[in-house]
């Protein structure tokens, strides 16, 4: 019976040393060493200063700016709170809601179609990307407060389209905050 205790006291002790410390601090070596910029959350830095991270999105309401979609993450946006609304698409709640913002997004675009993902949160509420459609839909609200051309932007929106991953997986889409960086680089925003 003591033996047996002993054996499972270092066996407990073997495999916690190995599997709950160098394991974990070879995997996090490596993932420093090989993919730096992935390993630390895509860390965005304009001017020097954080700016944010290209895989949790932010929120954008100036008009010079590309939107993102709505978050139901805490106040918005909020990693620690990360979830959507849970609201069913018959809950009056969530209807009243999103025929609220497609009539504010209609005042610039009347009777227009306005896309899905600019009235719908993500279900992380963190999603820092928006459909092609969804850029293109702002792109005359934002070229004019940038005195820019349409065309202008729309290259600009081009360059910051990314493919489905793989060429088959996930649907385009366009980083927000990314696209906004470039955006202030290329037109610094009237104030």
């Amino acid at each position: 019976m003591r033996r047996n205790v002993i054996t499972a006291v270092l066996y407990t002790v073997v495999t916690t040393v190995l599997f709950g410390l160098i394991y974990p601090f070879v995997v996090t070596g490596l993932a420093q060493v090989l993919f730096h910029d992935k390993a630390n959350g895509q860390l965005v830095y304009a001017g020097g200063q954080l700016v944010g991270s290209r895989l949790i999105g932010q929120s954008f309401t100036a008009p010079q700016y590309f939107h993102s979609r709505p978050s139901e993450a805490g106040n918005g946006y909020d990693a620690a709170n990360s979830s959507g609304s849970n609201l069913g698409p018959t809950n009056k709640k969530l209807i009243d809601r999103v025929a609220g913002d497609v009539a504010a997004l209609q005042v610039d675009h009347p009777g227009a179609n306005v896309p899905i993902d600019l009235v719908t949160a993500s279900g992380s509420g963190l999603d820092p990307h928006i459909t092609p459609a969804a850029a293109e839909f702002q792109v005359a609200r934002v070229a004019r407060e940038r005195r820019l051309s349409e065309d202008a932007v729309r290259r600009l929106v081009a360059q910051h389209t990314e493919g489905r991953q793989l060429g088959f997986l996930g649907e385009p889409r366009v980083n927000v905050l990314m696209l906004n960086l470039d955006l202030d680089q290329a037109a610094p925003a009237q104030r």
